[in-house]
């Protein structure tokens, strides 16, 4: 916890560190109603406010670049599933439950955990704090050798990635309207299905480094995402691309259908705004 918070701080600064502490302190308080519906409109109210244009100005005045501000944006959007999936886990414990697992430090120790801390992938809260009182399994041998083959796959696909950018010019092709707009549908089949495999590769590179560091601390991360050409449905590209926000909403949606109509609609709209943006900012 403290080392995430102080790689945190490096990375965000002071105002970047006490946003991340204001908006847990807050869930943390309203989970302690036992309220499913109160954390998740706290959560969802939480979320809003990082498109509230005088908070963004405010914000900005922060950081020297764009880039760091749309960090501290994005983190806060990752950030927001983690005290959610915390949140809705003590609302299932029952009132009399006294349980250590579900207080404050060990909130902060899951929000700060730094190897998933921008990017993820998404964990849930009984699956960290579970693998957390487990004993860190192998050798030193074990954890260079596990660290010379991750860094070595890493190297591959940022490897592969930086080809497609230059020889493939994945980004500057897109950006080409008249070039688009003369080549043949057979064409743009292969250019859409082209640029579907370069976000494959650019997940296995975001979501690989978070996995490796995650293995060497003797954790199990979410399995990284399987190959779209191995796909044939939307279904299984839900499921088994980003397995760990495929959980977070499994998990959620079993709720849903107890919720009412209204306040269900309210939901879908908040998963889906926090998805769209952790897919976009990935994307660029």
């Amino acid at each position: 916890m403290v080392y995430g918070m102080w790689a945190c701080w490096c990375v965000l600064g002071a105002p970047g560190v006490a946003m991340v502490f204001l908006h847990t302190t807050i869930a943390f308080c309203v989970a302690q109603f036992r309220s499913m519906l109160l954390s998740w409109l706290c959560s969802l109210l939480l979320l809003s406010t990082l498109r509230l244009q005088s908070v963004e100005e405010v914000k900005r005045k922060w950081y020297k670049t764009e880039n760091e501000y749309y960090l501290l944006q994005f983190t806060l959007t990752v950030r927001c599933l983690y005290y959610t999936s915390f949140s809705l886990e003590l609302c299932r414990q029952p009132p009399s439950a006294q349980r250590t697992s579900y207080s404050f430090p060990w909130l902060l120790a899951f929000v700060f955990y730094y190897p998933v801390f921008h990017n993820g992938p998404i964990i849930n809260f009984p699956e960290f704090f579970k693998q957390m009182q487990q004993p860190e399994p192998g050798s030193p041998k074990h954890s260079l050798a596990m660290l010379a083959r991750g860094l070595g796959r890493l190297l591959c696909w940022w490897w592969l990635a930086e080809l497609m950018v230059h020889l493939m010019y994945m980004h500057a092709l897109y950006n080409s309207s008249p070039l688009l707009e003369s080549a043949s549908c057979w064409t743009l089949g292969g250019l859409a299905l082209a640029q579907v495999l370069f976000f494959y590769v650019k997940y296995l590179v975001l979501f690989g480094v978070p996995a490796l560091l995650m293995h060497l601390d003797g954790l199990t991360p979410p399995p990284l995402p399987r190959c779209v050409s191995t796909m044939f449905s939307f279904t299984g590209m839900w499921r088994y691309f980003d397995v760990g926000l495929h959980s977070f909403l499994i998990r959620t949606v079993c709720w849903f259908q107890q919720a009412p109509e209204v306040f269900t609609a309210m939901l879908s709209v908040g998963i889906k705004e926090s998805a769209a943006r952790l897919i976009s900012q990935l994307w660029l």
